[in-house]
C-alpha cells in the first residue's frame, strides 16, 4: 500500500543522508505512483551551460544554467517550464516536465515575457514504493511546491531557505555546518 503521493511537493534531506548524493539536496516529485517516483534536484547546479552539454540545444538556450537532475541517466534531459498558464501541466498547477528536444526548441522561443525554464541533467528514480519507505523513516522532510521555489534565483540557497522555515530544529539542521566536525 503506498503513501499518499508527494507528486508536485518538494522533499528536502532531513539530516539523514549526509554522505550519499542526496546530501542536502531539494528535490521537486514530479510523479509519485505505485510504480514508483521520479524526481529533479532543484539545488545543485552542474557548473556548466546548457550549450557546453547539448550539441542542439537552441541558440537562446545555450547560456542557461544546466542543472544535475539526479544520478540516474546523467546524460538525459529533461525540463520544467512554467508561463502564466500552462494547459495541461503534469507536474502541479502551471508546471511542466518535458523531455523533448523538439517541444524545447518550440519553448525557446522568446514570445512570453512570463515563461520560465530550467534545464537538468539526468533525474532522481525510485523503485516501487522506495520513496515511501525513505519517507516513513524519515529520511526526507516534505515541503509545499511553489513555482517561486522551483525556479528560485538562489538555487544553491534553497535548502537552507525552505529548512529555515520549518520550525526550530529545521532551523538548526540550517545551520549546521557542511561537515559535522567544524563545530
Amino acid at each position: 500500500m503506498s503513501i499518499k503521493s508527494a507528486q508536485g511537493s518538494l522533499l528536502l534531506d532531513g539530516g539523514n543522508l549526509r554522505g550519499s548524493f542526496f546530501h542536502r539536496s531539494v528535490v521537486l516529485i514530479c510523479r509519485h505512483d505505485d510504480d514508483g517516483a521520479f524526481g529533479l534536484i532543484l539545488n545543485r547546479s552542474s557548473g556548466t551551460k546548457a550549450g557546453d552539454a547539448v550539441s542542439k540545444m537552441p541558440d537562446s538556450l545555450k547560456n542557461q544554467s544546466l542543472f544535475i537532475g539526479g544520478p540516474v541517466q546523467p546524460q538525459v534531459l529533461s525540463y520544467l517550464h512554467t508561463d502564466s498558464f500552462v494547459a495541461n501541466a503534469n507536474v502541479m498547477v502551471n508546471l511542466n516536465l518535458g523531455h523533448s528536444l523538439d517541444e524545447l526548441v518550440e519553448l525557446s522561443q522568446p514570445y512570453s515575457p512570463t515563461r520560465k525554464l530550467k534545464l537538468f541533467a539526468g533525474y532522481a528514480g525510485w523503485d516501487a514504493g522506495q520513496l515511501d519507505r525513505e519517507i516513513a523513516r524519515n529520511d526526507w522532510l516534505a515541503h509545499p511546491a511553489s513555482l517561486d521555489l522551483v525556479f528560485s534565483d538562489e538555487p544553491g540557497q534553497l535548502w537552507k531557505v525552505i529548512l529555515r522555515q520549518k520550525g526550530l530544529q529545521a532551523r538548526l539542521l540550517a545551520e549546521t555546518p557542511e561537515d559535522p566536525s567544524w563545530n
